[in-house]
């Protein structure tokens, strides 16, 4: 454990080392993308760099159809030649590969640093095989040290973050770098919430689940079939 915890720290002390090992961990991700599938396209740093490799698949011939997780995402497949589609026009994905903002044993996850949690449930939810890819930094042997993103409407924003600090959180409303309120792709507020080490990661999914004005957490509970973390030049795959 101290092995580890030294490597995850020098993993987040050293920027470059931890986009090699996002990189790489993207990189692995791509066996798991078919000729012909419908694939889901995350949001986030280690996301980009999956949808880059995957243009350069597409350039070479791969045929697959994306269905990105947030209007970034989107616009970079675009940019790189990957077609996209959207859930009106297909239900069922083969394949997600995504990010993550923390993973423990149970492949439980933290997601929504980026700001994308709700579409990428949504993504997930409809996902065959949901893939995680990350660097070392992101094992955990308990969730809660990354805040955990909260989006609420902006009506009961207040009434939530009331009822969420009764729960024992730290909450912040999450601000965007104009010095406003970050606001979400589908116009809603995003609350950071710092829970501290969660001990009973599914009784407090179900408890901000029946929260009226929550419109999702970045709880990601049963949906990860396999996370491929890099650790130095080493592909570490963990399967539920």
């Amino acid at each position: 454990m101290a092995t580890d915890q030294i490597k995850n720290n020098q993993a987040k002390n050293d920027p470059a080392k931890s986009e090699q090992e996002k990189e790489a961990a993207a990189r692995a991700s791509l066996q798991f993308v078919k000729d012909g599938q419908v694939v889901g396209l995350g949001t986030g740093s280690t996301a980009a760099h999956f949808i880059k490799l995957l243009g350069e698949k597409v350039r070479n011939g791969l045929r697959i159809r994306g269905i990105p997780t947030s209007i970034r995402s989107r616009e970079l497949a675009l940019s790189l030649g990957i077609p996209v589609t959207t859930l009106d026009e297909c239900q069922e994905i083969a394949v997600t590969v995504d990010g993550a903002d923390e993973v423990d044993p149970q492949l439980r996850l933290i997601k929504g640093g980026g700001g994308a949690l709700l579409r990428e449930k949504i993504v997930a939810s409809a996902t065959k095989q949901l893939v995680i890819v990350a660097d070392a930094s992101k094992q955990v042997p308990v969730l809660g040290k990354f805040p955990l993103p909260v989006e609420v409407i902006r009506f009961a924003q207040a009434l939530v973050a009331k009822r969420i600090r009764a729960l024992g959180a730290e909450v912040q409303l999450r601000m965007g770098p104009d010095g406003k309120p970050y606001v979400s792709d589908e116009n809603n507020h995003i609350l950071d919430c710092r829970f501290g080490q969660i001990s009973n990661a599914e009784g407090l999914a179900r408890q901000l689940d029946e929260m009226p004005g929550v419109v999702e957490h970045g709880l990601f509970i049963g949906m990860a079939k396999v996370v491929l973390f890099a650790r130095g030049n080493e592909i570490v795959e963990l399967r539920r």
